[in-house]
């Protein structure tokens, strides 16, 4: 005890220390940025009227990306779609900016995390504004998927980031005993990220913070649904960059259409994709004539297994809460639902009973639980796959209701809706929805319930309840998907921690976590003389040129005395391998004296 007393007092001491630490506040500049423009009531007069889009038709064929809010239709104003050469022009002075802030140190680019970190949580509101008035979802549904995953990645980065890209010692195997093997992450250059509309902050902040605080530039081009927040957000990084003196043009945000993301594809160094399979494909026949790495996370279809020993009212809200958040827009939503036999009667009650209560409308207008839609002509298609499923015999059960719409947003909306009897043949268990519907299908044995789930193109996540854990997490480890969340869904997002992407046609590569940290980084494997200059690397004299007559021999030897599967076989060779040495050396000496 004598002995380990001093040790003891010393580690409360210093956890004392460190917890006292903890309470000196941080000194964090704070950031102006502009928001006159970005605030209701103070838009410029010639933007104060409902936008029509139109209907059947892109508008990849004008120059301008046209902005309007999808819960009220009041338009917001436009951005240039780039031109190929703009973006060129961009990325240049992208990459010149980052050989600058590659030689950046750590405590400058925690600095700038910190920054960011005190806007964000001073200015939520403001945040959740912008990104509802864009893409039509809800105050909680912003702050839930936009806020908190962000702070949660910042202060990942903020305690762990530097751990994880600082050099990494490696064992150096039994051949190179005298070397030291160490990899090295370095940044690739500048990333070109291209985002989906679902989650217009988090997506673009989420590529950034990574590729900002691995020593990379990047380049992000929003969507073309979601360009009037993305390019607001911009601001924010823009002030918090010059407040830690980084170079111009470091972070850029772009605007446009396919021919702005193709361009963009064939300039960066990596480039990380989100969207649908479709447009994954074409990046990556865009990224192969460069050799450009890509990242794709091309959406999901993910399965919600209840098996009968759970908390069926539990389940049921968080059953609810995923498909209907952000009216659908959750990339990471469930779309099936999969539910053993002997509660699919009150799981069905308890989410009928759930989806009733929910009312949708615009989400500032008043207190509503679901907001719009965001893109165009969306509820029509969620109204096809309905329609699919009712046509091969299934029935909706429930349906959700709407606030005030005004007469030209009414398409934007779509009822929450609870539809029974589906099966696998039916569109609405096959393709990604992005809509608040649940279609519900029994299931009697938990194989019947993992053969379902993996009996689809997609493989991003999925979540399984049951009240045994061990039961649960059994499922969820035979489910071929990138994500898995047990009693609960979607919360590996929250540990940012752990990477994320999915398998199939829900794409491959990984962001956040530690292996999205380091995708963002030019890999390098580094070994070095462990010993030097004492002990140098020298080829054994058998093998120099001139080979020797004995010379695969030693090899053969050596071989075996390093690998052999006994002590006494390798014992044996390592004695061959000594004496073919010293005859060598002999024989060297020899020669000189000769000579």
């Amino acid at each position: 005890m004598a002995f380990w007393w001093p040790l003891i007092v010393l580690a409360l001491a210093y956890g004392l220390c460190r917890f006292l630490f903890m309470l000196i506040p941080v000194n964090v500049p704070s950031i102006d940025v502009d928001v006159s423009d970005v605030t209701e009531g103070n838009q410029a007069q010639e933007n104060s009227f409902i936008y029509i889009p139109p209907r059947g038709r892109t508008q990849q064929s004008e120059k301008k990306v046209q902005c309007y809010e999808p819960a009220t239709m009041k338009y917001l104003g436009y951005f240039p779609a780039l031109s190929p050469s703009e973006v060129e022009e961009r990325v240049a002075l992208a990459k010149k900016a980052q050989t600058v802030w590659a030689k950046s140190s750590f405590k400058q680019r925690r600095q700038f995390l910190r920054i960011l970190l005190k806007y964000i949580i001073e200015h939520q509101q403001l945040i959740c504004e912008v990104s509802s008035r864009d893409t039509g979802k809800t105050m909680v549904d912003a702050s839930l998927g936009e806020i908190m995953t962000t702070c949660e990645k910042i202060t990942w980065l903020l305690s762990e980031g530097e751990r994880w890209l600082k050099p990494e010692y490696r064992s150096t195997g039994r051949s190179m005993i005298h070397k030291r093997a160490r990899v090295e992450f370095h940044p690739l250059g500048v990333v070109g990220a291209i985002v989906s509309w679902n989650y217009p902050f988090h997506n673009v902040f989420n590529p950034m913070l990574a590729a900002v605080f691995s020593g990379n530039g990047i380049v992000i081009k929003v969507s073309e649904h979601a360009s009037w927040s993305g390019c607001f957000y911009f601001r924010i990084i823009q002030a918090a960059l010059a407040a830690v003196g980084a170079p111009d043009n470091l972070v850029d945000v772009i605007t446009g259409f396919a021919e702005t993301g193709e361009a963009l594809v064939s300039s960066v160094d990596k480039v990380i994709f989100v969207g649908s399979p479709g447009v994954g494909k074409k990046i990556m026949r865009n990224a192969a004539d460069n050799l450009v790495p890509v990242t794709l996370e091309l959406g999901g279809k993910d399965a919600f297994i209840v098996c009968e020993d759970v908390d069926v009212p539990h389940v049921a809200q968080v059953a609810v809460r995923t498909a209907l958040q952000s009216s659908g827009q959750n990339c990471a939503g469930a779309e099936r639902f999969y539910v053993h036999r002997d509660v699919y009667a009150s799981f069905v009650s308890e989410v009928s009973q759930i989806v009733k209560s929910v009312s949708a409308g615009p989400p500032l207008t008043g207190r509503y639980d679901m907001g719009a839609l965001c893109m165009q002509e969306q509820s029509e298609r969620l109204q096809n796959l309905v329609n699919d499923a009712l046509e091969k015999g299934a029935e909706i059960v429930a349906r959700g209701s709407f606030g005030h719409l005004s007469e030209g947003a009414v398409d934007q909306f779509f009822p929450p809706t609870v539809i029974v009897n589906v099966n696998h043949t039916m569109k609405i268990m096959q393709e990604e929805a992005f809509g608040p519907i649940l279609p519900i299908m029994k299931f009697s044995t938990d194989e019947e319930a993992i053969k379902l789930a993996n009996d689809s193109r997609y493989g991003l996540g999925c979540g399984v309840f049951s009240g045994n854990q061990r039961r649960a997490r059994e499922i969820a480890s035979q489910i071929h998907t990138g994500i898995a969340a047990v009693n609960d869904f979607a919360s590996s997002y929250m540990c940012q921690s752990l990477p994320f992407g999915g398998v199939k046609d829900s794409g491959f590569g990984r962001f956040a976590g530690i292996e999205g940290l380091r995708a963002c980084c030019l890999v390098k494997s580094v070994v070095e003389d462990r010993w030097w200059p004492y002990v140098k690397t020298k080829i054994p004299k058998p093998i120099q040129y001139p080979v020797s007559e004995g010379g695969f021999e030693f090899q053969e030897s050596l071989v075996e005395a390093l690998y052999g599967l006994n002590i006494r076989d390798r014992l044996r060779a390592l004695v061959t391998v000594l004496k073919a040495l010293s005859e060598q050396n002999s024989g060297s000496s020899t020669s000189k004296r000769s000579d």
